[in-house]
């Protein structure tokens, strides 16, 4: 069987190529998708400033749900301070570390704020330095309140050496000033103060005053750092993790120390894994539809040789297994390369990832031959149904009539097919519905999947479809010239061939014209909302600083010319609630307001109000207060951004959910619960007036890291000032373009090279070579004209549910250019992927290609 199929498969190369083609890309996009996922559960961030501790522990980051994957948790967890003592007394703890991080920044002698990695975090007291792997220190500790050291990045930044004076910012204080008695030169070990005031600065002292976040905090530090005696790290692990059984606590060593450097390094890990879900399911349903389609072009110019070996007594399971067989074996090839690829793919993807911030920098990809593994499963069981699926009617029919019908197609095309073809585009149709009823990013989700879909129903009813576009041209056409007579009458005759190359095509452009335009017109919907919400004018925040000092309200307030200001920060809460008598948990990007946000925002409230945002109050979007039974009054289960319970009342509903987001958490809720405990920026109201905007400016230059921008920028650009994940889905549909035009333009060169012997029985009838080539131009304009059209069919109805449900009107939003680069791209790969083998084919003497076959 073997040797059968490495003997058929010599005589088809053309068509097996555009077998292997389809096979090392959905090979490269199907490892790249699983680096990333096996990224997301087991890569980890280097050590960092924790490089010198054996053994650290800390609060657990994410929360854990039933019977789901676990939810990163952006705010810092904090551990009792008590335990510090505590495990210094363990068996093998040489020193023990309680480290502390809260925002703190230097100003160079110009009054700009010195960049750190983390300013939310970049403060700690002095004892940090024994977290540090062999710092090396010019200068002496900090003694006292008036005294700072720095590491040597920063202090090169700043211009400043041991001994300087130089003006800090820390924990929303006003720039002091401080003695530099020390350069640390270790990387991220931050500005270091003396312990004392570290604890003091950051609110964790016993006298911090009780209802703030201070208070909120007294008496804990972020993590505790153990050093441990050679050969001892395991043993003091294992004795530490016994102690702290059942305190959700965290106890790690080596690799995973990383991941607990900063609170968002688990949420850019479980963000790789939600990705590489989200793109698995499409990835995987073109990738198999894209090497189904392939395989049936490749064995259906075998049906003769197959057709032959049942005439001689092959059985229909040896005749499946046969095609299975050279469909493995080129499957095999092809394979390798495109496991390849798929690394260095997900390579690029990381960096892409990075470069807009999604991932830290640092974060590296986990390689092994996992993905590979993954990938050989899933590509084989493909190569496998697909090839027995393609083999399947010739090897159940009758010998003689197999032989018969190996040069024609079935006169009629499945009725089963067309009418399972029928029900998919229906469902696709009712899908699309849901942006009508749905105005969230899930609901739009909808509509490129019922794009998708569509597109996989036209592939089922495609043979119906175009038999009668051929059937209705040909009657049409009699009268016309010989050439297109022929092509219409190719048309009509071999439908189920021309089918799978206009459903491939059809599926490249609603697949491109639904995914990037859902992306913009969700894009243009959130702007829309935030534009139309927005009544102020001016934002000023700090992002150098990690959040704003304190006296900036009441400073920006005090301005002339400012009519309202009001603190706006963000967080992520988990909403825990019932759905069809199941528990579910939902996480949620959350604003966090106060009753003054009322003049300078505009949610759209439609029920209730703001000015009861106080206290254990939220207010929630219209479209999950009726989906999740949150009206006003009621009482919801909030898991907040350090992992706190607690239990709020709806105090209003409003519309702009999509610009706005689903949630907004009192300003006294959050109190206590983010990492830096300040605001994140101020909204700021104006009378309009050329002084005010004067005099806010004015303020922001007298404070340092102060940052004033307008509060609602217009962009030139509509994909300018995009979110990093419509960047990461338009890069997926780049990617998966190329993919789908590649292989449609290897099977376009297959499927014609396969009828040389159709071109030389025409040219010894007396067809000249023009008329042919004529003939195959006339075929491509069919096929590209059919692929758009029931492209747009297809994209039409969801697509304008999409507008108005998001816009309100019957389009969606997006570049003007996209359909016409559409078509122009279709056409021309139609075209030149019929002209070009048409060309080889007809330089062949007709007699010898009549031979040849």
């Amino acid at each position: 069987m073997l040797h059968l199929a490495i003997r058929m498969a010599g005589h088809r190369i053309t068509a097996l190529i555009a077998v292997a083609c389809a096979v090392l890309g959905g090979a490269a996009l199907i490892t790249g998708t699983g680096v990333l996922a096996e990224s997301g559960l087991r890569s980890h961030l280097p050590p960092g400033r924790l490089a010198g501790a054996d053994v650290v522990v800390a609060a657990d980051q994410e929360f854990h749900p039933s019977g789901d994957l676990p939810i990163a948790l952006p705010e810092r967890r904090t551990v009792p301070a008590r335990l510090v003592t505590e495990l210094s007394a363990l068996p093998g703890v040489e020193a023990t570390v309680g480290d502390i991080g809260f925002p703190a920044a230097l100003v160079d002698a110009r009054g700009r704020v010195v960049p750190a990695a983390d300013p939310a975090s970049a403060g700690h007291g002095w004892s940090s330095t024994g977290l540090l792997e062999d710092p090396k220190v010019e200068g002496g500790a900090p003694t006292g309140p008036g005294e700072i050291a720095v590491d040597s990045a920063t202090a090169a930044a700043a211009g400043a050496t041991v001994g300087d004076r130089v003006q800090v910012v820390a924990a929303g204080r006003p720039a002091a000033g401080y003695r530099v008695s020390a350069v640390v030169d270790a990387p991220g070990a931050g500005v270091l103060f003396a312990d004392e005031t570290a604890v003091r600065l950051s609110g964790r002292d016993s006298a911090a005053r009780a209802g703030t976040h201070a208070g909120a905090r007294a008496g804990t530090v972020d993590l505790i750092g153990l050093r441990t005696a050679p050969g001892a790290e395991e043993k003091v692990a294992a004795d530490v993790r016994t102690r702290l059984k059942g305190t959700g606590l965290e106890t790690v060593t080596g690799a995973d120390r990383g991941d607990l450097v900063s609170p968002g390094a688990g949420a850019s890990r479980s963000l790789l894994i939600l990705l590489a879900g989200s793109l698995a399911g499409v990835i995987l349903l073109i990738t198999g539809f894209v090497m189904a389609s392939a395989l049936a072009v490749a064995i259906g110019g075998q049906r003769r040789d197959l057709a032959l070996m049942r005439a001689v007594g092959a059985t229909p399971r040896q005749i499946r297994r046969l095609a299975a067989t050279q469909a493995t074996l080129i499957g095999a090839v092809a394979l390798v390369p495109g496991v390849g690829v798929g690394y260095l793919l997900a390579g690029q993807f990381r960096r892409l990832l990075a470069d807009r911030g999604v991932v830290p920098l640092e974060l590296p990809l986990t390689i092994s031959p996992l993905p590979a593994v993954a990938t050989l499963l899933l590509t084989a069981a493909a190569v496998q149904l697909s090839a027995r699926g393609a083999a399947w009617r010739t090897s159940r029919m009758p010998a003689t009539e197999a032989v018969a019908e190996s040069r024609s197609e079935p006169r009629d095309p499945s009725k089963v097919r067309t009418r399972s073809g029928v029900l998919v585009i229906a469902a696709a149709t009712t899908m699309s519905v849901v942006p009508l009823f749905s105005r969230t990013v899930l609901g739009a989700t909808a509509t490129s999947m019922a794009g998708i879909i569509g597109a996989i129903g036209l592939a089922l009813v495609g043979p119906a479809l175009v038999r009668s576009i051929g059937a209705a041209a040909s009657r049409r056409t009699r009268s016309a010239s010989a050439p297109t007579w022929l092509a219409m009458s190719n048309v009509r005759a071999y439908a189920l061939r021309n089918a799978g190359i206009v459903s491939t095509l059809a599926m490249a452009v609603v697949f491109v014209l639904t995914y990037t335009l859902t992306q913009t017109t969700v894009l243009a919907a959130t702007s829309q909302d935030t534009r139309t919400g927005t009544l102020a004018q001016q934002r000023l925040s700090a992002p150098a600083l990690g959040g704003l000092p304190d006296g900036t309200l009441t400073a920006v307030r005090n301005t002339p010319g400012v009519r309202s200001a009001a603190p706006v920060g963000s967080t992520t809460v988990v909403w825990t609630y019932e759905q069809f008598g199941d528990p579910v948990s939902e996480a949620d990007s959350a604003m966090i307001l106060t009753p003054d946000a009322r003049g300078v925002l505009d949610l759209g409230v439609r029920d209730g109000g703001l000015n009861g945002l106080t206290g254990a109050t939220v207010a929630v979007s219209g479209d999950v207060a009726r989906t999740r039974s949150a009206g006003v009054g009621r009482h919801i289960s909030l898991v907040l951004g350090d992992g706190i319970r607690v239990d709020a009342r709806v105090v209003a509903v409003y519309d702009r959910g999509l610009g706005f987001g689903t949630v907004v958490l009192s300003h006294d809720l959050a109190a206590g619960h983010t990492t830096t405990g300040l605001d994140q920026s101020i909204l700021i109201r104006t009378d309009g007036t050329a002084a005010a905007d004067r005099a806010l400016a004015a303020l922001a230059a007298s404070r340092p890291g102060l940052d004033l921008a307008e509060a609602n920028p217009a962009s030139a650009d509509g994909l300018k000032d995009a979110p990093p994940e419509v960047w990461i889905n338009l890069a997926t549909v780049v990617v998966l373009l190329v993919y789908l035009l590649l292989s449609i333009a290897n099977k376009l060169v297959a499927a014609t090279a396969q009828r040389r012997i159709e071109m030389a029985a025409l040219r010894l009838n007396g067809t000249t070579p023009r008329q042919i080539r004529a003939m195959m131009r006339r075929e491509a304009a069919v096929t590209a004209a059919t692929a758009l059209v029931t492209a747009l069919l297809l994209s039409a109805l969801p697509l304008a549910l999409l507008g108005q449900g998001f816009l309100g009107r019957p389009w969606p939003a997006g570049p003007p250019w996209l359909l016409p680069a559409l078509a122009l791209t279709v056409t021309v790969t139609a075209f030149l992927t019929i002209e070009l083998p048409t060309r080889q084919a007809l330089r062949m003497p007709p007699a010898e290609a009549v031979r040849a076959q």
